[in-house]
């Protein structure tokens, strides 16, 4: 389990303890407070606190109060309209912190995204626990030869192995070098914050990271697609299956219109209609680059 003793004596206190509250909540969500889902080897994701669910969005949509005269039907309709025409406030109004543990090289991806509110475990008061993140075997791939920032087959056999030993050797060796450079019992030692620099990118690191439901999504759609790096996606995909319990009808939403839905220029839908009048139309006559034809007939098959 990738808590600690501590971390899961804290959670079992607070969910021991709960309180009364009048403010609105989601059951959905009540049921991922303060649970860790894992990810990776030695990672996880948690809930520490949220505000606001669909209802929420409704209201500020109407800028209105209390549940109104509308059916739920209707609510679940206007988030669609918003989600469609990408109205972004009213999903403004929900938020949600997470605790999160990941390898120091996907934080540095994660961090990108500058809409959220962050502290991370700092290395500078605190010593790091000697946990890296080691790909399972069907994660170790080759570099693609088409794609400059992707993966291509997965490697196999010997060189599988040797990958394997050398990312374990020299976390392993890193770590040692860290431990033995830090202060020791009788010992000056090198400070903390020095000591640090010398840790591979794969040790395991913890933030706290708040972000409002529109900025969530907006993660979402570039992390839980398929084409990001598998390390952060399957973080993003654990993400995912939490605010579809918080928010039901806003990520219903989100899943068909952003994670399933598709973007066209004004090139791109003058093709189509053009298409359904009949029309053959290839790349010379699209007005399309050869690259954005490519995209073009990934979405409309």
């Amino acid at each position: 389990m990738p808590l600690t003793d501590d971390q899961q004596a804290e959670i079992a206190q607070a969910r021991a303890t709960p309180r009364p509250t009048l403010r609105a909540v989601s059951e959905g969500m009540e049921a991922h407070l303060y649970t860790a889902h894992e990810v990776l080897d030695h990672g996880f994701v948690r809930v520490i606190d949220y505000m606001g669910d669909d209802a929420a969005i409704v209201q500020a949509a109407r800028v209105s109060y209390g549940a109104g005269t509308k059916h739920a039907r209707g609510d679940e309709g206007l988030i669609r309209y918003l989600m469609r025409h990408w109205h972004s406030t009213p999903f403004e109004m929900c938020e949600v912190k997470f605790h999160v543990k990941l390898p120091v090289f996907v934080a540095r991806q994660w961090i990108r995204h500058r809409t959220a509110n962050v502290n991370e475990y700092s290395a500078r008061y605190s010593i790091l626990d000697r946990e890296f993140y080691i790909p399972a075997p069907d994660a170790l791939a080759a570099q693609s030869t088409v794609n400059n920032q992707g993966r291509g087959d997965v490697l196999e056999g010997e060189e599988a192995e040797r990958v394997l030993r050398m990312l374990k050797d020299d976390a392993g060796r890193a770590y040692d070098h860290y431990e033995a450079m830090l202060s020791q019992e009788g010992q000056q030692g090198l400070a903390r914050e020095l000591a640090r620099m010398n840790l591979p990118a794969n040790i395991y690191t913890q933030w706290y990271w708040k972000c409002d439901l529109h900025n969530l999504f907006h993660f979402l759609r570039l992390r839980a697609d398929a084409h990001a790096q598998y390390e952060i996606r399957v973080y993003a995909e654990a993400i995912c299956r939490i605010v579809a319990d918080w928010v039901p009808a806003a990520y219903a939403a989100f899943e068909d219109y952003r994670l399933g839905g598709a973007t066209l220029s004004a090139r791109g839908v003058e093709c189509i209609r053009r298409m359904l009048k009949g029309e053959e139309v290839t790349q010379e006559t699209s007005g399309m680059s050869k690259g954005e034809w490519r995209e073009f007939l990934e979405v409309v098959g």
